[in-house]
């Protein structure tokens, strides 16, 4: 297949690395969002939760962030369905103020002492909006700019999307550890710690009026112009049998793995740290920060080669480095940790966070091709967020809660462990690689478009 070198072109007025940023802030603001409350979850155990059992209230608290990711399938069903029936930039507007919403509610929700039993119930419907909206926020960026990039460098395009989480828990790190500063540690644990909730609310703010002057994606636009849009994307999407098979292999052969990846390597570090490591909260944040500020540019790097030798092998090989090498890793962080060598934890956790870039920059750029346009919102969004919000959002509270059931602090590994090495086992085996396929002959077979 003739694969054509650009797109149709970007909104009348506008240019891709516009459509990039405008997509790329939305989507770092709702990661934000999302992620500042794991990076807050001791202190948000002590506020919601009875104070007696300090663990306890520490695994009841991953419990709730966990079930964020839960619903994030829901999400990606309901959103998903919008996006393919009215258009990717609608979806992506709504799933923006929802996400805001939960996040500055959370900042006002009075505690357990307060209020009671009512504290936890309100954060969990709290998290399930977040889940819901996010759920909805990812496939839309990923295929908004995935649908305006040249068939041949959408790894590259579209791996821009895929720093964002990243870059949303940098944020939320360097939002918190600001505020801390200003505050002092004292005030900041007593109420300073709703300030970065609450300051969602000018973020999302500035994030929708960017998105708002988008147009819709020119593929989308020609899709519905021709009348070839789904009527029904949930039918369409769950009751293909092939659908249903395309799906299954991107959950088990690529995004299961990447999940486990992703949250071991930014979150569950960052736990094992403070929790098992006894790390500072203050230290581990900057360590954790520090090395996902230093492996940013890898998710370019990895997408942009994803381009020249493909999405799979990069991705497969990132679940396999990961699955042979946590344990000596996580060994040698406890090694490093008494006294804390800041250095040395940093480059451990570096490791790590580079094998998230290898499993994730390409992903995006995968799951647009790998499903067809009339019911790709629906049909991507579902592997993506059961991979990343089942498999890859419990890894924290599954890990945590495996470590202290058998007081082996390496136990908890087992789980990420398994996980990828599934995931390679059935990548390798069944997966397709898509780099070759072009998007935009599902819409005009011939079109030789000039360079957007």
């Amino acid at each position: 297949m003739t694969r054509p070198e650009a797109s149709p072109g970007v909104p009348a007025g506008g240019s891709l690395p516009r459509v990039i940023w405008a997509a790329a802030a939305g989507t770092v603001i709702e990661w934000y969002d999302f992620y500042i409350f794991g990076s807050m979850a001791g202190i948000l155990a002590e506020h919601f939760y009875p104070t007696g059992d300090p663990t306890a209230a520490f695994l009841s608290t991953l419990a709730t962030f966990a079930t964020g990711f839960v619903v994030r399938p829901f999400g990606a069903v309901f959103f998903g369905r919008i996006g393919d029936l009215v258009g990717r930039k609608y979806a992506f507007l709504v799933t923006l103020i929802l996400m805001g919403s939960g996040t500055a509610a959370i900042g006002l929700i009075p505690g357990y002492a307060t209020i009671g039993v009512a504290a936890p119930i309100l954060l969990v419907l709290m998290r399930l909006l977040q889940g819901l909206a996010l759920g909805g926020e990812y496939g839309g960026a990923a295929i908004y700019v995935a649908e305006h990039a040249p068939d041949s460098k959408r790894g590259f395009y579209t791996s821009f999307i895929q720093i964002t989480a990243t870059a949303g828990l940098f944020v939320s790190l360097g939002v918190i550890e600001a505020t801390r500063e200003a505050l002092g540690t004292d005030a900041f644990r007593q109420w300073g710690w709703r300030v970065p909730f609450l300051l969602s609310i000018l973020l999302v703010g500035v994030s929708f009026y960017i998105r708002y002057s988008l147009k819709e994606s020119p593929l989308f636009s020609q899709l519905k112009a021709q009348g070839k849009t789904s009527t029904s994307p949930i039918k369409d999407s769950l009751g293909s049998g092939r659908n249903w098979r395309l799906m299954m292999l991107a959950l088990l052969g690529a995004t299961a793995g990447q999940g486990v990846v992703w949250y071991t390597g930014q979150f569950y570090a960052l736990i094992f740290l403070q929790k098992v490591l006894q790390v500072g909260d203050r230290a581990s944040n900057v360590i954790v920060a520090t090395a996902l500020l230093l492996a940013v540019p890898f998710f370019v790097v990895f997408g942009a080669l994803s381009d020249r030798i493909g999405r799979r092998k990069i991705m497969l090989a990132g679940c396999l480095l990961a699955a042979l090498t946590y344990v000596p890793i996580y060994a040698a962080m406890s090694a490093f940790s008494s006294p804390p060598r800041k250095g040395a934890l940093t480059a451990l956790v570096f490791i790590q966070v580079l094998f998230v870039t290898m499993v994730y920059g390409p992903i995006a750029a995968f799951l647009v091709e790998l499903f067809p346009a009339k019911i790709r919102y629906t049909s991507l969004s579902l592997p993506y967020h059961l991979g990343n919000g089942v498999f890859g959002g419990l890894t924290p509270f599954i890990a945590s809660a495996i470590v202290a059931s058998t007081g082996n602090p390496y136990a908890g590994l087992a789980y990420p462990i398994s996980i990828a090495a599934m995931t390679f086992i059935i990548g390798a085996l069944f997966l397709p690689e898509t780099r070759h396929r072009s998007i935009w002959t599902e819409v005009a077979p011939a079109a030789r478009p000039p360079s957007g």
